[in-house]
């Protein structure tokens, strides 16, 4: 061995016990990791561990593999180098992809980082195994014969170095894993406010249909403090923020109904409402005398409405009746969750983002992305316990999907395959900057846009408000005026040309004086569930039915804005409920305990139409041609609830037009009978 040579070995000799103490660390880790099967304390400290580990041999590899590499420059064995530069690869491929996990952590849409990373750590095993045998096959017999000249890097400090390095990986997992646990703080699963009233019978949530894993109460870090969601879901958190879930509980008229509700029974009755608009005071045990409902400002119920948890805590779907009948089990603690201080919380952001499966495996679990998911809440019922009737069923708007060609489950879309569900409509994906993007940087939208224009008005919230009018205007509701079809239209024999002469429809007018009737169609196209849907009682859907002639002088009108309040037309087609009491009146201010049932219930079900026919007598004075225009109008809240719930916070609340057609009809004079028409004449000369 020439000296240069022998320099070359000694100082890879000087740098191997990092080297190979790193090495050895790191795989071990690594395979903890991937084959502990689950993600308790001890594992989450392994990723810990393996991170830090990983990046230090990251660092100290690199005189390593230099030193190694010129070594074995002047060396004629072409397996040995081949097999040696395949690992340099892999080991930058390795490297590389670990140091960019250790500083950005898993993101989904970069989930190939990982997969990268999983792999090449197998591949850096198999490879380093060929490249040792190529070399002990290929050396010469003199070297083959001396440890030191066969593996000159290997000697009695690399190995002490191994044994040390390993001993304390070890006890660093160990004592993250036991200071954890001896830090963490036990949950409660006693009622927030004590003594509890079960009012309803022995279930501590009736009667909400709520349910959770235990059987007992959650503790309110456990489902609260959507703030630290925010942390690395910025994107999300600030769409959720100006969304109809956020302000459940703080809408301005969910908060006057449900006190009225408490003011008429008691505070345990809002359980029935809360386990949709206020789940945190419903689990933590708040519903009971001497606790606060939702609709008490500055409570974290309150202030959070249906937070992360809310949603992203449901396990499963009780049943499908609706008024909250999901279960809720929390998630899994990641390390020192409890742990108030700096460190802590940083430790736990840290090891959350490099290894986030168990917080992807739990808190994405497939009945988030059912239709039967929002069953649980967008459905709802009353029953004698609360209306001191018996059980009326409300709004359903999965049943009104499931019947609907879009569930796939119809008897006219059998064949299609082409399903859409609640979330494809409400959730659609969007490209945001977040962690759980999809590898193309998709994530589904969490404005939950729909119909409440209401919050957004009240809020000052324009561009929410932009999004709610652009989706309520996606023509997934049409309007069309059928064209009236006379059966005594005059006819003449003058020459037609060929182009029309097939044509069989006949002329559309109506004479001066005469009574017409117009027919205007409201095609339910592309709402998966009834139109309207949701609150029925207190929205307003109508036509607003107009008819003008050549001068804009009003010919009939129905479904106008009345006065400066902005009054509906009473007689106006509407689309609505008018729930009663037992007594037969009108329930009008959303109080549904006192619901028995429906004097009208007028809805659209998806992919149906309904027809609007107008009469009205067509005025002597009316100078042709009409215009006739039919416009779908909807207002979030009635004029007459809004004022009452709002309070002070009411506000002339916007009109959406949805959908509009317009038609042009001639006007003529009738002709007195006998009299000599160009028609009549030309068909008296033939």
């Amino acid at each position: 061995m020439s000296s240069k040579m022998t320099n070359w070995v000694l100082r890879e000799r000087k740098n191997s016990p990092l080297f190979y103490a790193f090495f050895v660390t790191v795989t071990l880790t690594g395979f903890v990791t991937v084959g502990s099967g689950g993600q308790s304390s001890w594992v989450q400290a392994s990723y810990l561990i393996h991170t830090l580990l990983g990046l230090a041999f990251c660092y100290f590899a690199l005189p390593f593999l230099w030193c190694h590499f010129r070594k074995s420059l002047g060396q004629r064995r072409s397996s040995v180098l081949i097999s040696g530069i395949l690992l340099l690869i892999v080991l930058l491929v390795l490297g590389a992809s670990g140091i960019a996990m250790a500083v950005t952590g898993q993101g989904e849409e970069f989930r190939w980082i990982y997969t990268a990373h999983f792999w090449s750590a197998f591949m850096v095993v198999a490879v380093l195994v060929i490249h040792i045998l190529f070399h002990r096959f290929t050396v010469n017999r003199v070297r083959r014969k001396n440890k030191y000249e066969l593996y000159p890097s290997i000697h009695r400090k690399a190995v002490s170095g191994v044994l040390f390095s390993s001993l304390i990986a070890a006890v660093g997992i160990g004592f993250i894993s036991a200071a954890h646990h001896l830090t963490e703080d036990t949950y409660s699963s006693s009622p927030a406010v004590e003594p509890y009233q079960q009012t309803y019978g022995d279930h501590p949530f009736r009667p909400s249909q709520t349910e959770t894993y235990h059987g007992s109460f959650i503790d309110a870090r456990q489902i609260a403090n959507s703030e630290i969601c925010a942390d690395c879901h910025a994107d999300i958190a600030r769409q959720w923020l100006a969304s109809a879930h956020r302000k459940a509980a703080s809408d301005p008229a969910y908060t006057t109904n449900i006190t009225l509700l408490a003011k008429k029974k008691d505070i345990t009755a809002t359980r029935y409402c809360e386990g949709c608009h206020a789940p945190i005071a419903l689990l933590t045990g708040e519903l009971t005398e001497g606790g606060s409902h939702g609709g008490i400002a500055g409570t974290p119920a309150n202030v959070e409405g249906v937070g992360c948890m809310g949603c992203h805590g449901i396990a499963k779907a009780v049943h499908l009746k609706g008024n909250g009948s999901y279960e809720f089990e929390p998630a899994s603690d990641y390390l020192f969750q409890t742990v108030d201080n700096p460190l802590a919380r940083a430790i736990n952001r840290y090891v959350l983002k490099v290894a986030p499966g168990l917080h992807r495996s739990e808190l994405a679990r497939d009945v988030l992305s059912t239709p039967e998911m929002c069953a649980t809440c967008h459905a709802q019922f009353m029953d004698r316990e609360m209306n001191d009737w018996g059980w009326v069923k409300m709004q359903d708007e999965y049943s009104a999907w499931l019947d609907s060609p879009f569930s796939g489950q119809h008897d006219q879309s059998f064949s299609e395959g082409n399903m859409k569900s609640c979330q494809d409509c409400h959730m659609p994906l969007e490209k945001l900057d977040d962690p759980s993007a999809d590898s193309n940087g998709m994530v589904r939208s969490h404005d939950f846009a729909a119909a409440n224009t209401m919050l957004a008005v009240v809020d000052g919230d324009q561009a929410h408000f932009d999004k709610i009018v652009a989706f309520l205007q996606k023509n997934k509701m049409q309007v069309h005026i059928e064209k009236p079809v006379r059966k005594d239209a005059t006819q003449n024999r003058l020459a037609l040309s060929e182009a029309i002469r097939a044509d069989s429809d006949t002329p559309a007018y109506y004479y001066l004086g005469e009574l017409a009737h117009i027919n205007v169609v409201v095609t339910n196209l592309g709402v998966g569930h009834n139109f309207p849907g949701g609150t029925i009682d207190v929205n307003e859907a109508w036509i607003d039915f107009s008819v003008t002639d050549a001068t804009g002088e009003e010919v009939f009108r129905s479904g106008a804005l009345i006065n400066k309040n902005k009054d509906v037309d009473p007689e106006a087609k509407f689309y609505r409920s008018l729930p009663v009491d037992k007594s037969g009146k009108h329930v009008w201010k959303h109080d549904l305990f006192n619901m028995v049932g429906h004097a009208e219930k007028s809805v659209i079900p998806p992919g149906s139409a309904d027809i609007e026919t107008y009469a009205f007598k067509v005025p002597v004075w009316a100078k042709g041609p009409l215009t006739v225009s039919a416009r779908l109008r909807y207002r979030k809240l009635n004029n007459q609830y809004a004022q009452w719930a709002l309070q002070d916070k009411f506000v002339q609340l916007p009109i959406v037009d949805m959908a509009r057609d317009a038609l042009i009809l001639p006007v003529r004079k009738k002709p007195e009978s006998g009299a000599i028409t160009p028609e009549t004449a030309l068909v008296r000369d033939q």
